[in-house]
């Protein structure tokens, strides 16, 4: 069931800071952090199951899937990027009700055209507003609880220009979507003039070398943003650890001067292994009980 935190969090303007997380690992370690939110990146997600690019290869099956297991996995409220809800309006109902069931607190719909593009690269074509506007009201209709959030991005600005964008976030929250995500301004003017313009919750998409400047948490809030996400942070940073100790032991051939980087302690804790061997010790005493006849 999704979270009402969220919607809570947005009513009380407290201002919401989510890690993209993109399986279990990075996910239960954000969810012990103490985020009010986290995000499902689709970047990252189909990164580490597929080793694919980000480029509508994934199927909806599989994305509910993974991001199913990661809202299962964790406390902390979960948004989920569902690309464009795979498909048209079927689609899109389907996705949602999906998205829900797997216990995801908020949906991200984007209005791209299919096969869609990862935000902040090149090729990203997006379909008529009217049918985004559909798509949102379709999405709006089959949610069965208001906390699960519709979250619409337009990506828009790339190839139409900030003007369009502006109009689409509009329209877009006009439709009943919750949160508007204008994909990729390229400047903290454009942020400025994305805020004043939409009067909606919006989130802004803090992407490490992307096209969007990265801005502190307290000015996005200033200029008038409810959510910043930090999608490819953690990739990111396990790729370049990743890295590092690969290299080190290719070169090296052994890990003694590495020690453990994050210790093999805390990462059987992090997976629940006290709970299997506490499980296991108390069957284990039952195991040499006598039965009574």
């Amino acid at each position: 069931m999704a979270s009402s935190a969220l919607r809570l969090a947005l009513k009380e303007r407290r201002f919401i800071v989510a890690p993209g997380v993109f399986d279990l690992i990075s996910a239960k370690i954000a969810d012990g952090l103490g985020f009010a939110c986290l995000y499902g990146t689709g970047f990252g997600v189909v990164a580490s199951s597929f080793g694919l690019p980000d480029a509508g290869l994934a199927t909806y099956t599989e994305m509910v899937a993974r991001m199913g297991a990661i809202a299962r996995g964790v406390r902390t409220p979960l948004i989920a990027d569902a690309d464009t809800g795979y498909g048209g309006l079927l689609n899109v109902r389907r996705t949602v009700e999906g998205y829900e069931e797997a216990g995801i607190s908020g949906i991200q719909l984007e209005d791209q055209e299919m096969p869609k593009r990862c935000g902040h690269t090149p090729g990203r074509r997006v379909i008529p507003a009217e049918e985004m506007v559909l798509k949102i009201r379709v999405a709006v209709e089959t949610r069965r609880s208001e906390d699960f959030l519709i979250v619409a991005r337009t990506d828009a600005r790339a190839t139409l220009g900030l003007a369009e964008a502006i109009r689409r976030g509009r329209l877009y929250a006009a439709a009943g979507a919750d949160v508007i995500f204008v994909e990729s301004p390229e400047s903290e003017e454009e942020l400025a003039a994305i805020a004043q313009a939409i009067d909606a919750p919006l989130l802004a998409n803090m992407v490490e070398g992307g096209r969007t400047p990265i801005l502190p948490a307290k000015r996005l809030q200033e200029l008038g943003y409810a959510i910043a996400i930090y999608p490819a942070i953690g990739f990111l940073a396990a790729a370049q650890a990743l890295e590092r100790v690969y290299t080190y032991l290719r070169e090296v051939g052994d890990t003694l001067a590495l020690g453990e980087p994050y210790g093999f302690r805390r990462m059987t804790e992090l997976m629940g292994f006290p709970d299997v061997w506490a499980f296991e010790a108390r069957w284990a005493r039952e195991d040499r009980r006598p039965i009574d006849h």
